[in-house]
């Protein structure tokens, strides 16, 4: 602060005596108070405190106004540009001018007022007048190509951060127009180019462009005057035709801007680009940037591009069009409220030449970036969209000739197309016309598939499309090359056919069942079609591959609306015919089921279907497969997937059965639990060894809660077989509960995990789009806080819990002698005593055991655990005679109690 004192005391000395002083001397003392000034400025980390900052950037601006010029007078252009050089870049005791443009480059930087000043002291011109030397006339170079020093780069950085500073005032552009410095700059950025100083291109086209932004009135009126626009059009169609594209973008996007940034104070600088070819100019640079490299030329191409893109909206009127309205539309289309008082397309000639661009070039970028322009103008407002269509018709003209453009923009033109639907809520229906034509004609495998994405898309967006692509023949055309393809795939059973079933062809064939899926979702209409073209075998052909499956199953779902019997009789047939080894055809075919199974009407099909008996079979196949070690195929699929198989049968047979009297019936008399009893025996978890059991005195007991949470939760060692044992038990409580169907102890998988998971034995196979089983980690059921059961308490310990399968707690009590295994005795009858209690439980209650009545509960004690029965001190005598004595006192079996 002192210093900054002591500096303004001198300069106010200064300033008292300038008046009296020769100029020479004068100059003197203000070049020898500059150095202390900026020595201040060093110290003081930057910041000035100057009172009279004002007065001294007038005076500095002024000495170095006065240098420059006395460096050009009279002197020819190059000896001008070397003798200016010189000057800015002094050394030593001869560095007047390196000290005053540091003292301006840092006095520019302060305050609007202290600008202004500099301003006013003619500097603007002057400096352009040297930029415009720099730019035109470039120094040889050294004999040995030496590039520019240090000291050079600094000097340009604080001549251009100089001019940006007064460029950006209107004041400081409206001092260029004394000189003719600015319509000479301008023109030779698009004649001289190629001849210019390569290290002045760059921070010339910003000095250009900063004065374009800051153009008034008067500056628009001297550019036109001489002819400015018109003779840098004129130069770049030469260079055109002889630099590099990226070179002739750079230059023309100088010149671009001046006629973008004037057009809001007149229109005059744009009218003379239009009549003098201007549009013509951009379309032959843009297609000349053809097969640029990505990092090559386009910043400068897509500044071209954008620029172009907001002279669409300059028009001195809005366009006067009309069109008709196409129905049917969404609801919630209308079309009067689409028109706003946003930024309206105005200027067909210059979306013209976006079109052009598009239609005339297979550049990756170039046509994207055209879309993308597409893009943003609808974005500027809605009615833009209709504007072009009813006009110029892009996206109509565009759909003839997609399939021969990159795929990149392939995918890119569709998203545009199916924005119109999703987000500007109309229904193109002349361009769907050629969008489904492009797929009838299949001419690029890619472009079709995209095109029927796009599609699909808008199917799901509402039903209204399920109506419009039957009635365009769509649907007819889908069901039809779905047709073709099944009848190959039929052929080519077992064999591989190389090209026809690989990458582009079956993703198309995927896409094509999904869009016959959507449009028959809520359809009862389509789905009568799909029927009556006699689909229904062909669509069954697709099932056996995972990739269609999915789309298939919602299909075959949508036919079970018009024909439940015919749904059942392909899934139950398919289950029954699925071998070993297609684990996942079965759960995706079960999944289906139990989806359809949730309407009650279903139930009387899957029961004349053989439903309950195809599923029963289902277990029957898996006989061994919970062996533990496992062997031969199940040894390959992993045991928690073979019981995500038990899980959703089990819940298919009890979905069927749900509030259904004649399935239950038929369930009992046919003996169904029985066999179900029998094949959950078998599956290779229980004992099948018919040997004696030695009653132990056990020595400890626990509920089957508590042995559960041990089991699944704790460190505590349980094998293999005991888990798989209680998982299904578990299966069965649901069951007999009636809750199994509504359980969901799978999670979704991802269609990622699919490979990962195939060649881990304790991993799941996966499917796309349906929820399978999570991996339960180190042949460990989930952690506490994804519990099977809840609060144990809640559901093992219902003391009062409402019977709704009797025949469940039979299939229980069947299976209570083959939790019993060699070498775990101790543990077998802690379970089985845990297993007997919970059964106590279920029928503690008057209205449980009357729900047992003609169950066969009695005779099934009675013959599945005689060895307890009869021996007292067998650890489950008395909790099977008090089971026996609470059903007896129902007298609910009569012929057993005698």
């Amino acid at each position: 602060t002192v210093e900054w004192e002591t500096l303004g005391r001198q300069f106010l000395e200064y300033e008292q005596v300038a008046p009296f002083l020769i100029p020479e001397e004068q100059q003197r003392r203000l070049l020898d108070f500059l150095p202390l000034f900026l020595k201040a400025w060093e110290q003081s980390a930057g910041v000035i405190v100057f009172p009279n900052i004002q007065l001294l950037a007038s005076e500095v601006s002024k000495l170095l106004t006065k240098e420059i010029k006395r460096n050009l007078n009279g002197k020819p252009a190059e000896e001008a540009r070397l003798a200016l050089e010189q000057f800015l870049q002094q050394k030593g005791e001869a560095e007047d001018g390196r000290l005053l443009l540091k003292s301006v480059y840092l006095l520019s930087q302060t305050d609007l007022r202290t600008m202004w000043n500099i301003i006013g002291s003619g500097l603007p011109a002057a400096l352009l007048q040297c930029l415009y030397l720099f730019f035109t006339f470039p120094l040889k170079k050294t004999s040995d190509g030496a590039e520019a020093s240090e000291n050079d780069t600094q000097t340009q950085e604080m001549l251009v951060k100089i001019m940006l500073n007064m460029y950006r005032e209107e004041q400081g552009v409206e001092e260029l127009l004394a000189a003719d410095k600015l319509q000479s700059l301008i023109i030779a950025t698009a004649s001289l180019w190629d001849q210019c100083s390569h290290s002045w291109k760059v921070p010339t086209g910003h000095v250009l462009r900063t004065i374009s932004k800051s153009q008034t009135k008067n500056s628009i009126v001297y550019l036109q005057a001489v002819d400015c626009i018109k003779i840098a059009i004129q130069n770049l169609f030469q260079l055109a035709d002889t630099l590099p594209a990226c070179d002739v973008c750079e230059a023309a996007s100088i010149v671009l801007c001046f006629v973008k940034d004037s057009y809001p104070i007149s229109s005059a600088l744009l009218t003379e680009f239009e009549n003098n070819d201007g549009y013509q100019l951009l379309l032959k640079i843009l297609l000349g940037c053809e097969g640029l490299q990505q990092n090559e030329g386009n910043p400068y191409l897509d500044e071209i591009l954008d620029m172009l893109t907001c002279l669409t909206t300059c028009g001195k009127t809005e366009l006067k069009v009309s069109g008709s309205i196409v129905h049917p539309q969404l609801p919630h289309f209308d079309f009067e409220q689409t028109r706003s008082s946003g930024m309206t397309v105005k200027n067909l000639q210059a979306f013209q030449v976006l079109q052009s661009v598009f239609q005339r070039s297979n550049d990756q970028h170039l046509c994207g970036r055209v879309l993308a322009a597409i893009g943003t103008i609808w974005a500027w407002d809605t009615v833009n969209f209709f504007l072009l269509e009813w006009t110029l018709q892009p996206i109509n003209q565009f759909t003839d000739i997609i399939c021969f453009k990159p795929h990149p923009v392939q995918v890119q033109f569709f998203r545009l197309v199916e924005s119109i639907v999703l987000d500007l809520s109309y229904i193109p229906h002349e361009i769907l016309k050629k969008v489904q034509y492009l797929i009838k004609e299949n001419i690029v495998p890619f472009c079709t598939l995209t095109a029927l994405r796009c599609l699909l898309s808008m199917t799901k967006k509402d039903l209204l499309f399920s109506d419009i692509f039957r009635d365009s023949g769509l649907l007819g055309l889908l069901l039809a090359l779905l047709r073709k393809q099944a009848k190959i795939l039929r052929k080519s059973a077992g064999t591989h056919l190389p090209g026809l079933e690989e990458g582009t062809e079956k993703e198309l064939n995927a896409v094509m069942l999904k869009m016959v899926a959507a449009l028959t979702v809520g359809s009862v209409r389509n789905t009568v079609v799909l029927k009556d073209y006699g689909m229904v075998p062909y669509i069954k052909i697709f099932l056996d591959d995972e990739c269609y499956r999915s789309a298939t199953l919602s299909i075959l779902e949508q036919l079970s609306v018009i024909n439940y019997e015919e749904y059942m009789s392909i899934i139950i047939g398919a289950l029954c015919s699925s071998t070993q080894g297609e684990l996942q055809l079965k759960l995706d075919l079960l999944k289906s089921l139990l989806r359809i199974l949730e309407s009650p009407k279903s139930h009387s099909a899957f029961r004349t279907c053989s439903g309950f008996n195809g599923l029963l079979s289902l277990l029957s196949d898996m006989e061994g497969a919970l062996q533990d070690p496992p062997s031969g195929l199940w040894a390959a699929v992993g045991q928690n997937c073979i019981l995500e198989l038990v899980f959703y049968t089990l819940q298919g047979i009890t979905a069927a059965l749900h509030l259904d009297p004649v399935n239950s019936n038929f369930f009992k008399r046919n003996g169904l639990f029985e066999k179900m009893a029998e094949d959950l025996g078998s599956l290779g978890c229980f004992w099948t060894q018919d040997e004696r059991q030695i009653p132990l005195s056990l020595e400890k007991t626990r509920t089957f809660a508590e042995f559960l949470d041990a089991a699944f939760c704790s460190s505590e060692p349980f094998p293999m077989w005991l888990k798989n044992c209680i998982w299904i038990l578990n299966f069965l409580d649901q069951m007999v509960k009636g809750t199994l169907h509504l359980e969901s102890y799978f999670k979704e998988r991802k269609p990622e995990m699919v490979e990962a998971s195939r060649g881990d034995q304790n991993g799941l196979q996966a499917q796309e789009e349906h929820p399978v089983a999570f991996k339960i980690p180190g042949n460990r059921l989930p952690a506490p806080d994804y519990r099977l059961w809840g609060n144990p308490e809640e559901k093992w310990e219902m003391g009062d819990c409402a019977i709704v399968h009797p025949g469940a707690v039979c299939v229980m009590v069947r299976l209570l002698p083959k939790l019993y295994k060699e070498g775990h005795s101790q543990l077998s009858q802690e379970i089985q005593c845990a297993v007997v209690d919970h059964i106590q439980s279920l029928v503690k209650s008057e209205k449980s055991r009357q729900v047992m009545c003609g169950s066969g509960l009695l005779s099934t004690i009675i013959t599945s655990c005689q060895d307890a029965f009869r021996n007292e001190s067998h650890p489950l005598h008395l909790p099977l005679t008090r089971v026996f004595e609470k059903l007896a006192s129902q007298a609910i079996e009569p012929d057993v109690l005698r």
